[in-house]
């Protein structure tokens, strides 16, 4: 069991955890949560990941997020193109990591993506599942699904064992920003045209916050290599939803990017070994 650590940045101190790599000059795969997600949210899967790709693994609790310092509000409606963007650098360059790999997972793979249009040389490529890079009608109606669904059951006191004070911020952070009228006109068309390293985005065909012309729209603007997938039997979550396949898939772009050896452990997954 990897113990939760705590790292003092100008800003704030975020919580983080930090698996170590089987093998040495693999890259650190950095997971970036979701809108309502921390270092405890991702529950296994950072354990998951390090055991399938034999590299080293770092999950981090956002400001605002989880057990690091509050944020605050109202969030800025360029938070995932600028604000935690700019948090992510100010972590790569505090912990020293100099061969990194981003794994986010919807607000965090839009983050991901912001980041790496930045072309910082310590980020290699990068993997977005259930990435947001337009607002869409779609999004917006999960939103507001979810708002109903979480104010009338006990699914947002649930999350307080997750963000403990930070819940009211964390849930209205992203609930009321997104159904702000100016933030329509948010998107990543600039930054995705910015992007040259190589990327997987996926998404499952069921997400219930985009439709699939989030992938499209990501394949036909990104400046680099890219490979988008639509998964079956999935909806937001491909994580949870859909884990083995989600899996596979990274170890497939970690082997085919060059990011990890043929002997290694994520290519044997990746073969089906």
């Amino acid at each position: 069991m990897h113990a939760v650590e705590w790292l003092d940045l100008p800003h704030a101190c975020l919580e983080f955890l930090q698996i170590p790599a089987r093998t040495a000059g693999l890259p650190t795969l950095v997971l970036l949560h979701e809108a309502l997600g921390g270092v405890a949210h991702w529950k296994d899967f950072p354990r998951q990941l390090a055991e399938h790709s034999g590299c080293a693994v770092l999950a981090y609790s956002r400001q605002g997020h989880g057990r690091s310092s509050p944020a605050r509000e109202p969030r800025p409606l360029d938070y995932l193109s600028t604000g935690c963007p700019d948090e992510l650098g100010a972590l790569l360059e505090a912990l020293d990591l100099e061969n990194v790999v981003l794994v986010g997972h919807s607000d965090g793979a839009s983050i991901a993506l912001a980041y790496a249009a930045r072309n910082d040389p310590r980020v290699r490529g990068v993997v977005a599942m259930a990435p947001h890079v337009i607002v869409e009608e779609a999004t917006l109606a999960g939103i507001r699904a979810a708002d109903a669904h979480f104010r009338n059951s006990d699914l947002l006191e649930r999350l307080r064992a997750y963000h403990g004070a930070n819940l009211e911020g964390v849930f209205h952070g992203w609930v009321d920003t997104w159904q702000r009228p100016e933030f329509a006109a948010w998107n990543l068309d600039r930054e995705l045209a910015q992007i040259r390293v190589p990327l997987l985005a996926f998404q499952g065909e069921g997400d219930q916050y985009a439709t699939a012309e989030q992938l499209a729209r990501i394949a036909r603007t990104v400046a680099g290599p890219c490979r988008t997938e639509l998964l079956d039997d999935c909806r937001h979550i491909p994580h949870r939803e859909a884990g083995e396949a989600t899996l596979r898939l990274i170890g497939e772009f970690l082997l085919h990017s060059g990011f990890v050896p043929r002997d290694s452990h994520a290519a044997a997954h990746a073969c089906g070994c």
